[in-house]
């Protein structure tokens, strides 16, 4: 239902979001009215579309989208000015203006602003200014209007508006594709959905064009791929857009002409095969590839023997290093690049502080970093040295709400002599362009993973390309070392990498295998586990204790073991507030997990000697809901290393419950305790390298509850995604060059 009036007063507003509770005057009543204004001022006659709720602060209308009025009353007029709509102009200056020219006085702002400056106190400069402050909010305003009409979110309307402006109306009307390219958020299937009721044709070249760049970023962010072939690119385009290749011939070799032309994208030949990549894929994989081959040339020619230090290490820590651990140290330190790659209990922890130990005795200023914040507190409890996210270290600056960028780059590098990178399987093209931008041309870099873990999230597979192309050093560790007696992790984390079944026979300390078969019956058993008998068993609370689910939908994926774990863990209270945020409930102790990086959210911490502040919350972080306000939405966060954030409402499709995540979502973490379900479900996600991953992120104990022929058959499925990535083609490029120049 419609509701109309005046803006009476603001009781509360967030300018971040346009999150508004307003109090309008109705036929000489007062409504509260609550929903999402851009710029709405006191004064403003509007016209809302929602509907009454009854919540804890009495009846209010909740409005969906909105319609503003100028005022036309001379009293409301006045009002709407001396609001703080317009910069320059307060309560004393809005009278003054309505006092001179009465009810014509907002069309001498729009079009006559020059005659401001009849009035005292207002130059010629100043009534200028204060007519494009007007013209500015009117743009707005009517641009927030027009986009409301395809379903466009307020603050994705402003995000669009400040990047097209007053041109903004024009583009959507005549190429809403042009949203694809430009605005990070807008989706080909948003943009065809304009275009349809734009009148635009199916066989437009602006479509094709979308359309071509609409499943290169699929395949970037769903796949990894930095590249896809040119014949499959026109395959998957065509299928995605409904068109036959054949037909729009003609059409197609335009839009991918164009592509390429403005450099949108950039073609070339891989063994005989045209391949096409987005361009900032192009150069982030070339940027890589060069990095990498001058760091690894640059080191010194003087090698260093080692003996000494290394023995001085192993008699201080009471251990013998295996020959292959040594090979790893050496190599390390006498190289400009260098990998050390191995599985669980092969050492890598006690190599790095060895390695850093000797760094350190050099006088060399050494940088431990790692891709999540998880696996930075890991690497810093066990060397002893602050460990920072790659994030960071090369630090956020925000230049613009919609802009992030980081601090130190090529011209402003880090003051630093080494950087070692611990889980750098997890580390994506993009960011280790990123880290290698930053670091001085003399630098060291050591990079430690295991290369049999999942791939990285993010496009690109850089360890396995880096190891693949034989130009960058390595050493492969494979005795295994650290095993405690009566401890199965470590011995079946490398079974299952064999391809070979884990011991489930339930004698060991840490490794057990509870036989359900039915989904619910699982779930049913995965409850009590993480509820009820490993709390007791462990002596912990039910929030220690975390599930790795291969699968998000179904009765044993995260969503729905979220919702009922949610319920035993932390069901609701009186007193215990909550918020609703499309199909999942916040709710005060909840423990969640954020999903993406947010370069813009800010965060406080108390230090030992004063707060930090800063900028930056990163996919994969896992924290606690502290308080809720229910009335504006907002949450308030405190995530594992301190540091606490305030999401306004729209900041919440950011944010997951996890009591049960996924087991690409814990890749770089590690957890005490872990509860996995082994389910039926697709081959090409049921994969070994899935359950190794899982297996390894348990420090202490393992619980698989399922079916074995399940788990049988993830050990035995060795498929990997084939990931369409150029570095290794590269690197292998990139050395050549160098050895011929030298």
């Amino acid at each position: 239902m419609a509701l109309c009036g005046t803006i009476e007063d603001i009781v509360y507003r967030n300018d971040e979001n346009g999150y508004t509770v307003a109090r309008l005057e109705k036929d000489d009543s007062i409504v509260t009215v609550v929903g999402k204004f851009i710029d709405i001022q006191v004064g403003a006659e509007v016209s809302l579309e929602g509907k009454f709720e009854r919540t804890k602060y009495g009846v209010q209308y909740v409005f969906e989208s909105y319609e503003i009025s100028l005022p036309k009353s001379i009293a409301g007029i006045e009002k709407y000015l001396g609001s703080g709509l317009i910069r320059g102009v307060g309560p004393i200056t809005a009278k003054k203006i309505v006092e001179r020219f009465g009810k014509e006085t907002l069309d001498v702002l729009e079009y006559s602003p020059q005659k401001l400056s009849q009035i005292s106190g207002i130059s010629e400069k100043k009534a200028v200014e204060i007519g494009f402050s007007f013209k500015e909010h009117r743009e707005v305003q009517n641009t927030i209007m027009f986009l409301q009409n395809y379903n466009i979110s307020t603050n994705m309307s402003l995000k669009i508006y400040n990047v097209y402006h007053e041109k903004t109306n024009d583009i959507v009307k005549n190429n809403p594709y042009k949203l694809v390219e430009d605005i990070d958020g807008i989706g080909f299937l948003t943009a065809d959905k304009i275009a349809q009721n734009c009148g635009i044709p199916k066989t437009s070249v602006f479509r094709i064009r979308a359309g071509l760049i609409y499943v290169l970023k699929t395949s970037c962010d769903k796949n990894g791929n930095t590249y896809l072939p040119k014949v499959m690119l026109f395959d998957q385009a065509g299928t995605a857009l409904e068109l036959d290749q054949v037909e729009c011939a003609d059409g197609f070799k335009e839009a991918f002409d164009s592509l390429c032309l403005d450099r949108t994208c950039v073609t070339t030949w891989l063994d005989g095969t045209e391949i096409v990549m987005l361009s900032k894929y192009h150069y982030y994989e070339n940027s890589v590839a060069q990095k990498l081959v001058w760091l690894s040339n640059c080191q010194n020619e003087h090698e260093f023997s080692l003996d000494e230090e290394i023995a001085s290490f192993e008699q201080r820590n009471k251990i013998t290093f295996h020959e292959e651990q040594k090979n790893a140290i050496i190599g390390a330190i006498n190289n400009g690049v260098f990998v050390i790659t191995g599985g669980p209990g092969t050492g890598k922890t006690t190599i790095i502080k060895c390695i850093l130990e000797i760094l350190t005795n050099q006088k060399k200023n050494v940088s431990l970093v790692a891709p999540t914040g998880r696996a930075a507190k890991r690497m810093s409890d066990s060397t002893g040295h602050e460990a920072k996210t790659i994030h960071r270290l090369l630090e956020v600056n925000v230049i613009q709400s919609d802009q992030s960028f980081f601090v130190h780059t090529e011209t402003n590098p880090l003051k630093t002599d080494a950087v070692i990178v611990d889980e750098v399987s997890m580390v994506d093209v993009a960011l280790m362009c990123s880290l290698l931008k930053a670091m001085p041309r003399d630098c060291k870099l050591i990079l430690v993973g295991d290369k049999d873990q999942l791939p990285s999230v993010g496009a690109g597979n850089v360890l396995a390309d880096i190891l693949q192309s034989g130009v960058i050093k390595y050493c492969m560790l494979t005795k295994i070392f650290r095993q405690e007696e009566k401890s199965l992790i470590i011995t079946n984390a490398h079974l299952i990498n064999e391809g070979k079944m884990p011991l489930i026979d339930n004698t060991s300390l840490d490794f057990f295998f509870e036989s359900k078969n039915e989904p619910e019956f699982i779930k049913d058993s995965i409850v009590e586990l993480v509820t009820t008998r490993l709390p007791k068993f462990l002596k912990v609370e039910p929030q220690q204790i975390q599930v790795l689910a291969p699968l998000k939908a179904g009765v044993c994926g995260i969503e729905n073991l979220n919702t009922v774990l949610q319920e035993r863990i932390n069901p609701p209270q009186n007193g215990k507030r909550q918020v609703e945020f499309g199909r999942v409930i916040f709710r005060e102790g909840d423990k969640v997990m954020q999903m993406t990086n947010n370069y813009d959210l800010e965060w406080k911490r108390h230090g030992r000697f004063a707060e930090e502040v800063g900028q930056g919350v990163f996919n994969g972080d896992i924290g606690q809901i502290v308080t809720i306000d229910p009335q504006t939405s907002e949450v308030i966060v405190e995530f594992e290393d301190g540091r606490v954030c305030l999401y306004t409402r729209p900041d919440l499709m950011d944010l997951s419950l996890s009591y049960a995540i996924t087991i690409h979502k814990s890749q770089g973490s590690e957890f005490d305790t872990i509860v996995i379900p082994a389910i039926a479900g697709p081959s090409i996600i049921l994969t070994r390298n899935l359950i190794y991953t899982a297996v390894t992120r348990a420090k202490k104990m393992v619980v698989i509850v399922g079916e074995k022929q399940y788990l049988k058959r993830m050990v035995a499925n060795k498929y990997t995604a084939t990931r369409f990535t150029l570095l290794k083609h590269l690197l292998t490029s990139a050395d050549e060059k160098v050895k011929n120049l030298f």
